[in-house]
């Protein structure tokens, strides 16, 4: 899994000059700036609905009174660090439902990248069908769907584990992984379904390469550290950088 890893944090660098190179800006601009308008709004009031939440969850249990008679630091420190932990847990959850929210609706553009990029890559143009252009979207859609679904079921198990001292505190690592992988997955399956591979058959590739797909969304996640042009180009650059490194995989077996 490693040396998958390796060769998708590379695809990123890849990605980049392939962009730069083959002058790729014109279909990543305009929905980058759509993609970072969206974030910004979302992150906003994902962060005060979840800043909210825990705050009421812990005026109805009566957490601050019962640490007011305990009067222990150790213990406050250790509440205080829960709650930070779930909130995060929480963006983390808002921030997987806009993810995939966003797959859904710039889909057409992924596919089209994606394969544009390949066509590129191995010098041949794959001839326009829209009928071929629907069936990747409804296909896009689907798998969209089943891993939101199968991501709010770990997630909420991981917002239990995150109640439990000291062990709940690796909680939003473990999410986080779970969240790139997802998102990496989604990438990387427009790449399977051009080379016609099934849904349940790209189910079982990336889950034999999990490392593409971790790659993949851990490298989307850290350009959101970088506001704006992180926010608007982690989009474009990831679905690239995927076409590349399942390019690059084929190529080293």
């Amino acid at each position: 899994m490693l040396k998958d890893i390796i060769i998708a944090l590379q695809a990123y660098g890849k990605a980049h000059r392939f962009i730069k190179t083959h002058r790729l800006w014109r279909v990543i601009i305009v929905p980058g700036l759509l993609y970072m308008l969206l974030f910004a709004t979302s992150m906003y009031f994902f962060w005060s609905t979840a800043t909210d939440a825990v705050a009421y969850l812990n005026r109805t249990v009566g957490i601050a009174g019962w640490l007011e008679r305990m009067n222990s630091r150790w213990l406050s420190f250790a509440i205080s660090f829960a709650e930070l932990v779930l909130t995060l847990l929480m963006l983390l959850f808002y921030f997987s439902l806009f993810k995939y929210i966003w797959l859904i609706i710039g889909s057409p553009l992924f596919a089209y990248l994606s394969e544009k990029t390949e066509a590129l890559i191995e010098g041949k143009s794959y001839p326009f069908s829209i009928t071929q252009l629907l069936k990747d979207v409804w296909r896009a859609i689907q798998l969209a769907l089943r891993n939101s679904l199968w991501q709010t079921v770990y997630t909420l198990a991981i917002m239990f584990l995150s109640l439990v001292p000291l062990i709940g505190w690796a909680a939003p690592v473990l999410a986080l992984f779970i969240e790139c992988y997802y998102y990496g997955f989604s990438m990387l399956d427009y790449s399977c379904e051009r080379h016609r591979l099934s849904p349940s058959a790209s189910i079982r590739y990336i889950g034999t390469h999990k490392g593409l797909a971790i790659g993949n969304g851990v490298v989307f996640y850290l350009m959101h550290l970088i506001p704006v042009v992180g926010w608007m180009l982690a989009p474009a650059y990831a679905v690239v950088a995927a076409t590349i490194s399942l390019y690059d995989a084929h190529k080293e077996r």
